[in-house]
């Protein structure tokens, strides 16, 4: 698919900036939804063509014609206050904008989604693409990204291919998402060490994504979901100790019991339930994603999608370091 228009969603985002990067870099017309004048500025300034509207615009198909793909990269993606738009953005949002795309004659949609569509805050480990949903979502975010999915897939047709992409605990350079909520937390005193964190995790380096998202327009069946990481799992706290040194922090020494944290996180769930303001320092959508093991068997995309990571742990700590120096 060289050097066609693309259509895409969330283009101001961390994902996003990314993907227009890349997307520009492999010869591809850019259109980028956007909902403001800053966002129009930023996706404008990496050399897209910004669309004003809305994701739940049901317009935005005039915009999406002639284009050979839709990436949907838009999302909602807080883990601690969830508003209650944060459902319409996710599920609504996703079914407009794949029937938008359906209705443009676009052929191909590429959905990202997230590992938090499995999670419940039980380990998960190795878990392939047919892992059943869990039976209770751990919060707003995975239920909603979950049900995104099921809307995402029910919608593909042999003349409608749809592909979801699931990338887990996404870094890299210019992370706009997680790191200022890490070093704010490191910074403040409040960051620890969840059992010492040496359980495993995936990772997904933001290029990665972006590699995931090239081969799914040229490869892979539509209404399939293909788990996408930097490879083999590493221990969480190799992976966050290597960014925060890249960032010029030291690396914190405090641990906390997993088993505090789980009461910690029950009693979040009796303030929500209770509609009193306050909130515990963890939700159970954070302890799902950060306090257990969450790996992803990537081998479909590799078969499939002939995926295979462009950058290491080490290549993308050098990236960080290089670009905190700029």
């Amino acid at each position: 698919m060289s050097s066609s228009t693309i259509f895409l969603t969330g283009g101001s985002g961390y994902v996003g900036r990314n993907l227009i990067r890349r997307l520009r870099r492999d010869g591809h017309v850019v259109r980028a939804l956007v909902r403001s004048d800053a966002a129009a500025t930023t996706v404008q300034a990496l050399g897209a063509q910004p669309v004003r509207g809305d994701l739940l615009d049901p317009d935005i198909a005039q915009a999406m014609m002639g284009c050979a793909a839709v990436v949907h990269a838009a999302a909602d993606t807080d883990h601690r206050n969830a508003s209650p738009n944060q459902w319409q953005t996710n599920v609504e949002g996703t079914r407009n904008a794949l029937t938008a795309a359906r209705a443009a004659g676009v052929p191909v949609a590429i959905v990202i989604s997230s590992e938090s569509a499995l999670t419940d805050g039980a380990p998960l480990c190795n878990a392939k693409e047919e892992h059943p949903y869990p039976a209770r979502a751990p919060g707003n975010y995975g239920a909603s990204k979950a049900e995104a999915e099921r809307v995402a897939l029910a919608l593909s047709t042999p003349q409608f291919a749809v592909k979801v992409l699931r990338p887990r605990f996404v870094w890299g350079r210019d992370n706009t998402t997680a790191v200022p909520y890490l070093l704010e937390a490191v910074r403040s005193g409040r960051f620890a060490w969840i059992d010492g964190g040496d359980y495993l995790t995936s990772a997904t380096h933001v290029d990665n994504v972006c590699e995931a998202v090239q081969c799914a327009l040229q490869r892979g069946a539509g209404g399939r979901i293909y788990h996408v990481t930097d490879g083999a799992p590493v221990p969480f706290r190799r992976l966050i100790s290597a960014q925060l040194q890249a960032y010029g922090e030291d690396v914190p020494q405090k641990k906390v019991p997993r088993g505090v944290l789980r009461a910690i996180v029950a009693f979040d769930d009796l303030l929500r339930a209770l509609r009193l303001p306050l909130r515990a320092p963890m939700t159970r959508q954070e302890f799902a994603s950060s306090a257990v093991e969450v790996t992803l068997d990537d081998s479909r995309a590799r078969r499939e999608l002939g995926y295979r990571p462009v950058v290491t742990l080490e290549a993308g700590i050098t990236q960080l370091k290089e670009q905190a120096l700029t």
